[in-house]
């Protein structure tokens, strides 16, 4: 399964663990890079002397290649920056930001290079930025997301044809029949999030494991895009949010609903009530928390199986 994605991040499979705050650590990161995919670790959720702990322990748990996802709306990010290459981190995705604020300084610093979009307009901004691959992601996905609401099925054909660099689809992918079909619309390869939440690897509390695995179809829901846009679970904090909506909240008004470390109480420290659930409506698909190894197999495996039935099938 080679291609110009496993090629440029040298891995053995062209799947990349989605760097997910609150969930994406150095554990779920090596386990992902030695079982053939691409770790990423999620900067986002993490204070720069965090972030460098964890570079360190995964360069001890793997010898594979893993990179770190940089969000640019986060503060101390030029910290993290200078972490990352001081540590000699050589992939980075960068994500919510204009991409030619840091792309140059990286490259210049031999990093490898992947920015997440969610349009065609924003593809071809990251390749005139000098990147190396973009992230095309659907409205599907989980976390923060574009305000294009643009389907998965939708943008990667249009963003595969549009740019010449390598295009990684994202959203509502957590199997091997749908990374096939990612691919099949020009995709190279495929960034994965919701699925590995499910992992025992994940960082992120059990009890909100728990609950990805409960979900079922339609408990999630694209909202506080005044802010960046996020797709959350519906609990108690979301049913305030919609409330504040029904009674006109001003994006201020929504700024303090949401409040400080709110997804860190939800995500991380298992608060299912007051606290922010992202993921992806993908979730109604994953129904048991396996090892990251497992998933990459059973992805892979899947994958393979499903291309054999097609390459069978004729009209």
């Amino acid at each position: 399964m080679q291609n110009r994605i496993t090629e440029l991040f040298q891995i053995q499979y062209p799947i990349i663990q989605a760097g997910m705050i609150w969930a994406s650590g150095w554990r779920l990161a090596s386990a992902v890079a030695n079982a053939g995919g691409l770790g990423l670790l999620g900067a986002g959720s993490m204070y720069p002397d965090v972030l460098r702990e964890h570079i360190q322990k995964c360069k001890k748990a793997t010898s594979k290649p893993f990179g770190v996802n940089v969000p640019m709306l986060y503060p101390d990010i030029d910290k993290h920056m200078e972490i990352i290459v001081e540590e000699g981190v050589k992939i980075v995705f960068t994500s919510a930001g204009n991409p030619k604020t840091w792309t140059s300084f990286l490259k210049e610093n031999g990093i490898t290079v992947v920015h997440v979009v969610s349009s065609l307009k924003f593809a071809l901004k990251a390749q005139e930025a000098g990147v190396d691959a973009v992230v095309a992601e659907g409205f599907e996905a989980g976390g923060h997301n574009g305000r294009e609401e643009s389907t998965t099925f939708t943008l990667i054909p249009l963003v595969s044809k549009g740019v010449q660099i390598p295009v990684i689809a994202a959203g509502g992918i957590a199997s091997g029949k749908t990374m096939l079909a990612a691919m099949v619309l020009g995709a190279e390869g495929v960034q994965i999030g919701s699925r590995f939440v499910a992992s025992n690897e994940a960082s992120s509390h059990q009890a909100f494991k728990d609950r990805v695995v409960q979900a079922g179809e339609g408990e999630t829901l694209l909202t506080l895009k005044e802010l960046a846009p996020v797709r959350l679970i519906k609990n108690k904090f979301y049913e305030e949010v919609k409330q504040a909506y029904a009674n006109c909240a001003s994006p201020e008004d929504l700024k303090k609903l949401l409040g400080r470390a709110r997804a860190k109480r939800g995500m991380f420290e298992g608060d299912l009530e007051e606290g922010e659930l992202e993921i992806g409506q993908v979730s109604a698909q994953i129904k048991e928390i396996l090892p990251a190894a497992k998933i990459v197999e059973e992805i892979v495996k899947e994958f393979n199986s499903v291309k054999r039935e097609l390459s069978e099938f004729n009209l």
